[in-house]
């Protein structure tokens, strides 16, 4: 069993650095939109690809229930890096402990 066990420990571990590595990305995203990006940049359409689906669905999700669209203030980084921190807190971590508990 302790090979189940190793599998889930590599899986938490490669979750982790996902988690970490995106959580970057959506930070930097935010940050780039403070300034005057060049959209035709490869590196500012990367970012704007791959945060905007997840951008959209916060705002629509969260538009529903506080209509924040009338402060002038996106959130919407604010919870999706909130969310990727429960994720790797919570989620990375219990995956470490069923590892162990097969070990």
């Amino acid at each position: 069993m302790f090979v189940v066990g190793n599998l889930i420990g590599a899986f938490a571990g490669v979750l982790n650095i996902v988690i970490y590595i995106y959580m970057w990305v959506v930070i930097i995203s935010a940050l780039i939109t403070w300034v005057n990006p060049d959209p035709y940049n490869p590196i500012v359409r990367f970012l704007y690809s791959v945060t905007d689906p997840v951008f959209s669905r916060v705002r629509s999700l969260v538009g529903r229930v506080i209509p924040l669209h009338t402060i002038g203030i996106d959130f919407s980084p604010l919870i999706v890096v909130l969310v990727l921190v429960f994720l790797q807190q919570f989620l990375v971590t219990t995956l470490y402990e069923i590892a162990a508990t097969f070990r």
